[in-house]
């Protein structure tokens, strides 16, 4: 029986999954299946294709009416056909994307009592993607009692880089109490380090700034492909704006609603993770494909706002590299889109980015003409190979004590 090892990855618009064969070395081998169940144009679309990118399984879902229907919906079909599609495999595991696990967890680490309620008490800092990996967690347990799991932290990436990235300007005694820069996308920006010395051998040491840009949007500073400076902070709201989720916001607007709106913490909490962001700037959608369509000057509105803020993100991290090198689109709206691409280097004409038009309709992987000093790229992440690889590394030991000799 092949053995192989599971990926799992629950953000919150969508849910990928990836099943690697595992070699006796207790090293990957091969990619078996690759799913994704995502929520698009008020539909559930579920795809599985095998490792040669050949389809398995497509199928349109109709949701039900509550968005937590919904994520319900996403975890349940991605769990019951990995349950069906595995048993002829012997997994040694599965590996998880979890946003971080505070002070107290940076490194993958298995999954135990302790870690589970570590992270039930970080729930405020992420409560969307946190409840989701929670729920994803014990869904595997349960249609795959005993089957080892590992946490994936996407905050372990960020500690590479200076310590001052992490600073945050408030009493020593709140600091001392866990609250930090954590950041986001960890896992992304780490398969993008990996990958950057294929396409820009020599210069991928320098100055790159990636922008994950999706539902879930930041961008990350780096240098020799370690972490320097990001956008993301102590909780999942800091940042860009998002699907739902406001992005920076000064915090004096808190006072204000609570003050001025008579709003309590969690009307407050709801606006600013479930109406904000692109949804609540245009009204229409909270996904760029459905605002990319509407001829509403609201949606306009947000698309403009979206590539303003990239825009004013990359100058500030080019600041904090003292220069920039390389541009580097990833996410579902940075590998797909091409005319928030093209806006965003446009925009940047000022740092030294020559847009190929042709080339950024193809989807890169260079983007950039051939002679603009700064260069401009598209990677797809693959978030789930380092899942992958990450949780086998915290499993080696025991895969490797129980390979057939």
């Amino acid at each position: 029986m092949s053995r192989a090892i599971l990926a799992f990855n629950a953000g919150s618009s969508n849910i990928k999954f990836a099943v690697f064969a595992v070699a006796g070395n207790a090293t990957l081998s091969r990619l078996l299946y690759r799913g994704l169940v995502d929520y698009c144009f008020g539909k559930l679309h579920f795809v599985v294709t095998d490792g040669d990118g050949r389809p398995i399984t497509d199928a349109a879902i109709e949701p039900g009416p509550q968005r937590e229907s919904v994520t319900r919906e996403m975890l349940s079909r991605a769990v019951a056909w990995l349950a069906e599609h595995t048993r002829g495999l012997d997994l040694v595991g599965a590996g998880h994307r979890v946003v971080h696990g505070g002070q107290g967890f940076a490194a993958s680490t298995r999954v135990d009592d302790r870690l589970i309620a570590a992270l039930e008490k970080l729930m405020p800092l992420d409560p969307p993607s946190l409840a989701q990996c929670l729920d994803a967690i014990r869904a595997l347990e349960s249609a795959t009692p005993g089957l080892p799991q590992v946490a994936c932290f996407d905050s372990a990436f960020y500690r590479t880089g200076p310590r001052v990235a992490h600073a945050v300007p408030l009493p020593r005694e709140i600091l001392d109490a866990g609250l930090e820069g954590y950041g986001f996308h960890g896992l992304s920006y780490e398969y993008i380090a990996h990958a950057l010395p294929a396409l820009l051998e020599g210069r991928a040491e320098g100055r790159i700034v990636v922008a994950h840009l999706g539902n879930e949007s930041s961008m990350c500073a780096m240098k020799q492909r370690k972490h320097m400076a990001n956008t993301a902070d102590f909780s999942a709201l800091e940042s860009l704006p998002m699907g739902t989720r406001c992005g920076t916001l000064d915090p004096g607007a808190i006072f204000y609603l609570m003050r001025d709106r008579g709003m309590n913490l969690d009307e407050i909490a709801r606006l600013l993770y479930h109406q904000s962001g692109l949804l609540g700037v245009s009204g229409v959608s909270s996904d760029l494909r459905e605002l990319l369509q509407s001829s509403s000057p609201e949606a306009a509105q947000a698309i403009e706002f979206f590539v303003y803020r990239v825009g004013r993100e990359l100058g500030s991290l080019a600041a904090a590299l003292q220069g920039l090198d390389a541009l580097v689109f990833t996410g579902g709206i940075g590998e797909h889109a091409a005319s928030v691409r093209a806006a965003v280097c446009r925009e940047a004409g000022w740092l030294g980015i020559t847009l190929d038009e042709a080339a950024n309709l193809r989807h890169g992987p260079r983007i950039s003409a051939p002679q603009s000093p700064v260069s401009a790229w598209v990677i797809p992440m693959d978030e789930e190979l380092i899942i992958a690889r990450h949780a086998l590394e915290v499993l080696h030991d025991g895969i490797v004590s129980s390979s057939p000799k």
